[in-house]
C-alpha cells in the first residue's frame, strides 16, 4: 500500500445496472478534502480502465482477472428474462430455462453472466450490447436473460420481466489494480463494507503515544493501621483519653470514671 495518492481525486468507475449513491454520499460526507469522479462505462471498459491507471477502483460485474485485480464480492442479483407484454411468460411469475427452450434467447456482447449452456435457440447474430438486445425484444426478435437491474435500467412500456429460477446470478463487486492499493482505496473498501468512521481496519494505523506507567504504591500505602496494643480496633479515637468517650460509666461498684478513684470519705480526727 503506497502512502501517496496519484491523483488529485478518488476515480471509481461503475457498469450499468450499479447504483454507487449510497457509498458516493458517504465519501462526500468523510472525505470532504478528496472530491469522488464517477466513470460511467461497459462492462469491459472497466477493467481496461483500471489498468491503464485511469480509474482507482471499479464496481463491476465478476469475473475479474485475479492475477492483476482485487475484488470484494458486494451482492448477488437475480437474473430474469425481459419478454414483450404480450409474451406467454409475462402470465406466470417465474419461469425456468427449460421454459424458455422454444424462444430466440438473444445473447449480446457485453453479457456477464456465466452460461455452461446458452438456453433456447440461437439468434442469427448476437447483438453488439444489452441495450441493442432490449431494442430487438422490443420488435419481437426474441427475449433476453440480464441480471435485474439491467432490465430496470432499460425498462420500457411494452415489456416486462420474470425472474429465471434456474439462470446464472451477477455478482457485483468492488475491484482495483491488485499493485495499486491505495489510503483512499482502503476507504472506500471500509465504506462499501460499513464500517464506522472511527474504525481503523484496514488502514494504517497511527503510533499511539506512550502513555506514562503507573506509579507502583509503597507497601504501607492504603493499608489500614493495625490497632495498639490494648485498644479495640472499633473504638473511636477519643477513647484512649480520660475514657469518657467511646464507653459509658459504669454504674455501682469500684469501677474508674475519668482516670479518678473514688473511696470512702475520711473522718476527721
Amino acid at each position: 500500500m503506497t502512502g501517496s495518492e496519484d491523483s488529485p481525486a478518488f476515480r471509481l468507475a461503475y457498469v450499468p445496472g450499479v447504483i454507487p449513491a449510497k457509498w458516493v454520499r458517504i465519501w462526500n460526507e468523510r472525505r470532504t478534502d478528496v472530491p469522488l469522479t464517477l466513470l460511467q462505462v461497459s462492462a469491459a471498459e472497466a477493467h481496461a480502465l483500471m489498468l491503464a491507471g485511469d480509474a482507482d477502483a471499479g464496481l463491476v460485474r465478476l469475473p475479474v482477472d485475479r492475477t492483476v485485480l482485487s475484488a470484494i464480492p458486494l451482492y448477488t442479483e437475480t437474473s430474469v428474462v425481459v419478454v414483450p407484454k404480450d409474451h406467454v411468460v409475462s402470465a406466470v411469475d417465474e419461469v425456468g430455462v427449460e421454459d424458455l427452450a422454444d424462444d430466440i434467447v438473444l445473447h449480446p456482447l457485453d453479457d456477464t453472466l456465466a452460461w455452461e449452456t446458452l438456453p433456447g435457440r440461437p439468434a442469427l447474430e448476437r447483438p453488439a450490447t444489452t441495450e441493442d438486445a432490449v431494442e430487438l425484444v422490443a420488435a419481437g426478435i426474441g427475449v433476453l436473460v440480464v441480471p435485474q437491474s439491467l432490465a430496470r435500467l432499460h425498462h420500457r412500456k411494452d415489456l416486462t420481466y420474470r425472474p429465471v429460477t434456474d439462470a446464472p446470478e451477477s455478482q457485483v463487486a468492488l475491484s482495483w489494480p491488485e499493485d495499486r492499493t491505495t489510503d483512499l482505496v482502503e476507504d472506500f473498501i471500509g465504506i462499501v463494507r460499513g464500517r464506522t468512521v472511527n474504525s481503523s481496519r484496514g488502514r494504517r494505523e497511527e503510533p499511539k503515544a506512550e502513555q506514562p506507567k503507573p506509579k507502583k504504591r509503597s507497601g504501607t500505602e492504603g493499608t489500614a493501621r493495625k490497632p495498639a496494643a490494648g485498644r479495640s480496633a472499633g473504638r473511636g479515637a477519643g477513647a484512649g483519653k480520660g475514657g469518657a468517650a467511646g464507653r459509658g460509666t459504669r454504674s455501682g461498684g469500684s469501677g474508674k470514671a475519668g482516670g479518678t478513684r473514688q473511696g470512702k470519705p475520711r473522718r476527721k480526727p
